[in-house]
């Protein structure tokens, strides 16, 4: 098992606290907030629960790489959260309150969290 990035795509405003309190668990506070995370079912199901406010994937080693460069740092120890910028040319299509598969911004992406991130930076 790998690791997983999480981003958060949406706020928290009219959200009930248990969810915002798993969001708090994962570090994420703010919008644009991308979190790397072990991937294990623990962290599996605190995702499952915030699911409609999150994007996440797998990240390879390119995208981690190019996430620390961009910090400046390679110990993420000191701050496991990176602030990112909106996306160029904005969201998929169909926005972010549509699941990734359906073509919006939400949920698994798999492998192409990368892409994401990379128009972030």
């Amino acid at each position: 098992m790998g690791n997983l990035a999480i981003i958060q795509i949406r706020g928290v405003i009219n959200v009930p606290q248990p969810i915002r309190d798993t969001l708090q668990m994962l570090r994420l506070g703010h919008k644009h907030v991308c979190v790397i995370v072990p991937d294990n079912p623990t962290t599996r199901g605190m995702i499952r629960k915030v699911k409609d406010l999150v994007t996440w994937g797998e990240i390879d080693e390119q995208t981690l790489t190019l996430l620390q460069e961009k910090r400046g740092q390679h110990n993420t120890e000191s701050r496991p959260w990176f602030r990112l910028q909106p996306p160029r040319k904005g969201f998929e299509r169909k926005g972010i309150k549509v699941p990734f598969k359906l073509g919006g911004a939400l949920g698994d992406r798999g492998k192409e969290i990368g892409s994401l991130i990379q128009r972030m930076l």
